[in-house]
């Protein structure tokens, strides 16, 4: 390999890198505290709006851990990180819309003051991961994926919110299935956002090492 490949494409270490390597170990612990949590009341409480934002919760915390393996490294490996969280986020999209079908078919119905407590919990969590990741979200696309999954985060928190209304009022779970689908097109919209970018950071380096 020619010295272009451990020189120009490689970025420095710096102050920044090592506040995004903080912020990613803070927003790392609550969301994997945060899968255990909803995880147990999803499955408690037969939410599978609070059961798919638990898997979210986990594939997030996956995210953050792909993020600081590549903080700092060249841009090529954060885009193909950026690749890889998009794809999942895809991958995560199309389990909800299999979960939100079997729910519907079955007729489950959620117990909806488990669903508002853990809710609004998620996204007072989710809020404050949104908060300290605020200042990346004009970055790359390694940086901005991880801001866009918890902007979508925060969304679903409300409508998992909204959904447990929805239930207590009605005694169905048709608002838990309405949110799990909202969520769903989240997760692929989010995807499509993320992996739109990180193949556009991929392009001209594919180039550039073919010229070489």
């Amino acid at each position: 390999m020619s010295a272009h490949c451990c020189g120009q494409h490689q970025q420095p270490s710096g102050p920044s890198d090592g506040r995004q390597r903080r912020v990613l170990w803070i927003v790392l612990v609550i969301n994997a505290v945060m899968f255990a949590v909803e995880i147990v009341a999803g499955h408690t409480a037969r939410s599978a709006a609070l059961q798919a934002d638990a898997l979210d919760f986990l594939a997030d915390a996956a995210n953050y851990g792909i993020s600081l393996a590549v903080v700092g490294t060249a841009l090529t490996w954060r885009a193909r990180a950026a690749l890889v969280k998009g794809l999942s986020m895809g991958v995560l999209g199309l389990w909800v819309v299999g979960t939100t079908a079997w729910n519907a078919i079955a007729g489950t119905v959620p117990e909806a003051p488990v669903m508002g407590v853990v809710g609004l919990l998620a996204l007072l969590a989710n809020a404050v991961v949104l908060a300290l990741l605020t200042g990346f979200r004009g970055g790359d696309a390694n940086m901005r994926s991880v801001w866009i999954c918890s902007r979508n985060d925060v969304l679903a928190n409300l409508a998992v919110l909204g959904a447990a209304l929805g239930v207590f009022g009605t005694g169905t779970g048709w608002p838990d299935i309405i949110v799990a689908g909202i969520m769903a097109s989240l997760a692929l919209y989010g995807a499509g956002q993320v992996v739109r970018q990180a193949l556009g950071e991929l392009r001209p380096s594919a180039t550039v090492q073919a010229a070489e």
